[in-house]
């Protein structure tokens, strides 16, 4: 029998039974494509990480499945796996392989104790989104308060604007008119003013409906109000996430640049190691 050992970590928060639940396998070594998508099914998470020996730069490679597919990147998976790994290795930053390219990790300490991650994310691209008529449809809105753009930084994400919090806590979509959609796509509701900004993501062809906690959507968020001037550039926003799945985030989020020439943007929060198991495989 193989046995491969594996952390759950709870991200974007910093007490156990919040944020967003990630598995970390951590010596990936010996599972194969299949496996690794069959174990990502089991756990059932938004996303389960499975690491292996780097192939570049990186401290270690990491390869991130949703229920339904592997992905390229993703937020919380990126933050969580660095609070799983560099613990042990005693660095100040990790370097984590992912398909969308290497990200960085800093990481703040106090004492012993990982408390704060922020990470350097892939620079996002974004173009109109073309359903923007069904998608305002299946969430049963007339308009959205800012363009309706689609991100890309090896995740695909919508974001739709809305007039209050109150009214993105309030949102019941028809998720079922977006059943064709693509497991990469992740459409965002948002709200607020200032630094404080409330979102929900729903993806509900990627395997899961309404995601806790989306790292890789929080810096295109940032992007996306920045460039229609809600905030400023270099702003960090705090975004809060996950309380009407009952798993209450917080991410920070940071846009560097200017429209024309983005040069930055970071992700940063917290993480919480809430368990331990192995998995026996022949």
């Amino acid at each position: 029998m193989r046995t491969f050992r594996y952390v759950v970590a709870d991200v974007f928060t910093d007490r156990p039974l919040a944020g967003n639940q990630l598995a970390v396998f951590t010596d990936a070594r010996g599972l194969g494509d299949d496996e690794m998508q069959s174990l990502a099914r089991e756990m059932n998470f938004s996303e389960s990480v499975f690491v292996l020996p780097p192939q570049s730069d990186g401290h270690v490679l990491m390869r991130i499945f949703t229920p339904a597919a592997e992905v390229p990147f993703a937020g919380h998976p990126t933050l969580g796996t660095a609070f799983a790994l560099a613990g042990p290795l005693q660095v100040e930053e990790i370097r984590l392989e992912t398909l969308s390219g290497v990200v960085p990790v800093a990481l703040e300490r106090e004492g012993d104790r990982i408390v704060f991650g922020r990470m350097k994310q892939p620079l996002p691209t974004w173009r109109p989104f073309e359903d923007e008529a069904k998608l305002l449809a299946g969430l049963e809105l007339e308009r959205s308060e800012l363009p309706v753009e689609l991100y890309d930084n090896g995740m695909h994400h919508v974001y739709v604007g809305l007039r209050s919090v109150e009214e993105v806590a309030a949102l019941k979509p028809d998720l079922s008119a977006f059943s064709d959609a693509p497991a990469v796509l992740g459409i965002n509701c948002f709200a607020g003013e200032g630094s404080r900004w409330k979102t929900r993501m729903f993806s509900p062809s990627g395997g899961f409906m309404e995601d806790p906690a989306t790292g890789s959507a929080a810096g295109p968020l940032a992007v996306h109000l920045a460039r229609h001037e809600q905030i400023g550039f270099g702003e960090e926003i705090e975004i809060s996430q996950g309380a009407e799945v009952g798993r209450p985030s917080t991410l920070f989020a940071r846009a560097d640049g200017s429209a024309e020439q983005l040069e930055r943007v970071e992700v940063g929060g917290s993480a919480v190691i809430v368990s331990r198991g192995e998995f026996r495989l022949p």
